[in-house]
């Protein structure tokens, strides 16, 4: 059965943190080791003996006291991301060029863009 210990143990310098993990890990049915060295906490969860995990975490040279003992937390089923509509602009219609008689001058076509109003020149 899998379970899922949590311990209260002094992991102050890096030393200690590995000689604990070490310590741990050999244990059979291990699966997953966690160490919080902010709320000085040791967490194994998998199909291993709680009273080993104290025992081999004493035997390294630091106290252990059990803070619980239990199943572990399932994990939470993730919903699929929601995309919120991006502050997209209005969809405007594609430009109409109009086309205007040619220039008497030099035999350009000249179009006026129906959003700018200015007349733009055609090669």
């Amino acid at each position: 059965m899998v379970k899922r210990t949590v311990l209260k143990v002094d992991t102050s310098c890096p030393k200690c943190k590995q000689k604990i993990m070490q310590a741990v890990s050999a244990l059979e049915g291990v699966d997953k080791i966690e160490m919080d060295s902010a709320k000085s906490t040791l967490t194994v969860t998998g199909n291993v003996d709680p009273i080993d995990v104290i025992v081999r975490t004493r035997k390294v040279g630091r106290y252990a006291e059990v803070i619980s003992v239990g199943p572990p937390p399932k994990p939470d089923e993730k919903k699929p991301d929601e995309k919120k509509p991006d502050a997209k602009k209005p969809d405007l219609p594609p430009p109409v060029f109009i086309p205007v008689p040619s220039c008497s001058v030099c035999q350009r076509t000249i179009v006026v863009d129906e959003y700018c109003h200015t007349p733009c020149s055609i090669l």
